[in-house]
């Protein structure tokens, strides 16, 4: 719903020129919350205010680099990131931006959907996506400026806990860890 581009790891082979190769890993690359750009479903959004919403842009400076139009945002999907994660076949993953999050009290996640009155953890297919509601949980903020850390042991255990939450319920190893906007801001597990 956001893009035109084929962004299945599988692909990158051909993207390349390099039709014939295999992958041997697969890295995917998961935001610490969600953002999307254009039209169509996203659930996550529904899970935040106005003023939430502002607020999490500005932090993410999340804005059209063309454009400037400020994009739609809203917590992690945790359901939406299991599904990329099946579908990338990811064997490890990069979770970028968390430092976003060094603002908030309280961090929401979405973990589930509300379809139809019935509360499902699978992502929906084609018109039933338009009527998921977000379901939300909330987890402690660590409120502290997170960008000089640079070892796991440097992150605040409310980061640590986040990280092994994410990484527990999608599915899959969180090995890189982003922490600024600059090449040395990351953490390697």
């Amino acid at each position: 719903m956001t893009t035109s581009s084929n962004v299945i790891g599988a692909f990158a082979p051909i993207g390349a020129g390099l039709p014939g190769k295999k992958l041997d890993k697969s890295i995917g690359i998961m935001k610490a919350y969600s953002s999307c750009v254009g039209e169509g479903p996203f659930a996550a959004e529904l899970a935040m205010t106005e003023e939430e919403k502002h607020d999490l842009r500005e932090a993410g400076h999340e804005y059209g680099a063309a454009t400037g139009r400020p994009r739609r945002v809203g917590p992690i999907d945790i359901v939406a990131s299991r599904y990329g994660v099946s579908c990338q076949g990811a064997d490890e993953l990069a979770l970028t931006l968390l430092d976003v999050l060094d603002y908030m009290d309280r961090i929401p996640v979405v973990t589930h959907y509300d379809l139809d009155g019935k509360v499902v953890d699978y992502f929906p297919m084609g018109e039933a996506l338009n009527r998921a509601k977000p379901v939300v949980e909330y987890l402690p903020g660590w409120k502290c400026d997170i960008t000089s850390a640079r070892k796991w042991e440097d992150l605040p255990e409310a980061a640590q806990n986040y990280i092994t939450y994410l990484e527990k319920a999608v599915g899959c190893k969180i090995k890189y860890i982003s922490v600024g906007a600059e090449r040395e801001q990351i953490v390697i597990r």
